[in-house]
């Protein structure tokens, strides 16, 4: 009995071992890792030289980091170059898709694109302000001219705000010159001279503000 006894409490004790035995052998059970890169608002608006991460769902050899280009374009695997620079991140990923769609590379692409480092996002404006210069644009949100007149100080006495002339390269190199009744904005009426989207201000815009004649 006692013999017996002593085998059980020796069988007892060894069981945690080779329990732990058995875990040490089993395959270790990998934690996925977080996707590298920020966290991109897809309103955010993609611009020349913004170095970006795009994520093919399931197909990572297409997957890559890589800048924006001069010309606005992005270099893919299998389908070349894509114009995506004055997107938002939503209407870019869905350009992609489109292009590996209509190549036939890939039945229902998913697509995500994540800014790993912003491009500089300056406008300049000059003239007849309190402080000319250059002012950086928020990175994931708008700036439209009103606001930007008010961050130079405002007008001078002397200021034509009635037309102010916008200055924009367009991401096919061309230029685009419009000009902006800000004196209207800032009675709060519509401004007539321009669309809505125009008054919102894009990296490299140049303002000029003339001087009336007095």
């Amino acid at each position: 009995m006692r013999l017996l006894l002593a085998t059980l409490l020796l069988l007892f004790a060894l069981a945690p071992v080779a329990a732990r035995a058995q875990q040490s052998a089993d395959p270790a059970v990998s934690t996925p890792k977080p996707a590298s890169g920020t966290t991109t608002s897809t309103a955010y608006v993609l611009t020349n030289t913004d170095r970006i991460r795009i994520a093919v769902y399931q197909e990572e050899e297409l997957s890559l980091i890589g800048r924006i280009d001069s010309q606005g374009r992005i270099n893919l695997p299998l389908v070349g170059e894509v114009a995506i620079a004055g997107l938002k991140v939503a209407e870019a990923q869905q350009a992609i898709e489109k292009a590996y769609q209509d190549n036939r590379y890939l039945r229902s692409p998913r697509v995500t694109i994540s800014v790993e480092e912003y491009s500089s996002r300056e406008v300049s404006i000059q003239g007849q302000v309190r402080s000319p210069g250059r002012y950086p644009l928020p990175i994931e949100a708008s700036m439209t001219i009103l606001e930007l007149v008010t961050r130079a100080g405002g007008f001078t006495d002397t200021a034509k705000g009635k037309s102010v002339r916008v200055t924009r390269v367009l991401p096919d190199g061309t230029k685009r010159t419009f000009d902006v009744d800000v004196d209207s904005l800032i009675k709060g009426r519509k401004n007539a001279n321009v669309s809505d989207n125009s008054l919102i201000l894009e990296a490299g815009d140049i303002i000029f503000v003339d001087e009336r004649l007095i």
